[in-house]
């Protein structure tokens, strides 16, 4: 039977088509493999690190507080009467004793007075008793009575004495004299102030510590103070309080320094600086500090792998060196520069700062 000539046709189409397939497959199969991508190490970042060894260093605590008079009294009057003399101004430096305010005498001198006589009185009743004993004409009950009236008379003058000198309000220790409370014409009943005496020397900062630093802390230990007028004094703690403020639970403590001439003021605030012994601290320049997504203030450094990793620090010291800080592993790969464009866990490249002890790429950190 004859094929007719259209399936011929096909046939040969369908052939031409396998046959272009075929060859074309081969065409891909001889072409050259694509080029290989960088290797994430050829595009890793480079940073420049530093080993830092801890060391030994002094561990200081950093306080705010305010100065405040060692001690201050207010001078109150101890009898009535109207103020007649007020001697001394204020802001003068007086001695214990110093008269500081004087009432009125009014009658308190002629009680006095008859006090005296009503004694003097008693005194030769009294001898003119034991002369009539010693005779046998009195007796030795009756010179025991007129003994009575004569200590009685003696208590009379007595506190006629301290009557009239409570009239002279005076300086319990030597200070400056900060503030007039009564003028010359006041009435002062007892108990009303007259003025106040503040002692500035020595000059007593205050603070507060936490429970956790205070049992660092000592009487005797060593502070340096800079006060917000200026002055940087050193002092030494004199008092630490034994119990702890039950709604801030923190510890008083009060540091203590000389002020003889008086140039330094109560009441201003001060910055204290406190020693809490030696611990082991890593020297680092400033510059490396940074923050993390957290906001927490930290440094990042290479762990074993040379993998970027974040820690926080707690600054103890601060000197023209660099800061000294805790809470980094000993020893430590420092990135000191690189450290803001490099996160946590990524693998870097490094070179070392021209100042690290580090000579070789070799260590116990492993290769870069």
């Amino acid at each position: 039977m004859k094929i007719k000539r259209s399936y011929l046709i096909a046939l040969g189409l369908l052939l031409l088509i396998a046959f272009w397939f075929i060859i074309g497959s081969r065409e891909k199969n001889t072409k050259k493999p694509a080029p290989k991508t960088v290797t994430s190490e050829q595009t890793a970042p480079t940073v420049e690190i530093k080993r830092i060894n801890a060391e030994r260093h002094e561990n200081y605590m950093d306080l705010y507080g305010r100065t405040e008079a060692d001690r201050e009294v207010s001078v109150k009057a101890t009898t009535a009467g109207l103020v007649v003399r007020t001697p001394v101004r204020e802001g003068t430096r007086i001695k214990r004793g110093t008269l500081i305010c004087a009432q009125d005498v009014d009658a308190r001198q002629a009680v006095l007075d008859q006090a005296n006589a009503q004694l003097r009185s008693r005194e030769l009743e009294y001898q003119a008793a034991q002369t009539l004993v010693e005779k046998g004409f009195r007796s030795s009950t009756q010179a025991a009575g007129a003994l009575a009236l004569l200590d009685g008379a003696k208590a009379q003058v007595k506190q006629a004495q301290i009557e009239l000198g409570n009239v002279k309000m005076r300086a319990p220790f030597s200070g400056i004299f900060e503030q007039q409370m009564a003028e010359i014409g006041d009435y002062l009943a007892p108990g009303q102030p007259c003025g106040l005496v503040v002692d500035f020397d020595p000059l007593v900062i205050t603070g507060e510590v936490t429970e956790k630093q205070v049992g660092l802390l000592g009487v005797g230990k060593e502070a340096v103070i800079k006060l917000a007028t200026g002055e940087t004094v050193s002092g030494k703690i004199r008092f630490i309080e034994t119990r702890a403020n039950p709604a801030t639970r923190t510890f008083r403590i009060e540091i203590a320094t000389p002020n003889k001439d008086g140039k330094l003021k109560a009441g201003v605030t001060a910055e204290i600086k406190l020693s809490a012994g030696q611990t082991d601290a890593h020297l680092i320049p400033a510059s490396v500090l940074t923050l993390d997504d957290g906001g927490s203030i930290g440094v990042r450094y290479l762990d074993f792998e040379n993998k970027v990793r974040f820690s926080k620090v707690t600054t103890i010291d601060e000197t023209p060196d660099g800061i000294w800080v805790t809470g980094l592993p000993n020893p430590v790969n420092l990135i000191v520069r690189g450290q803001d464009y490099v996160s946590d866990g990524v693998k870097v490249l490094t070179q070392y700062d021209t100042e690290s002890s580090l000579e070789s790429t070799d260590s116990e950190f492993g290769p870069d």
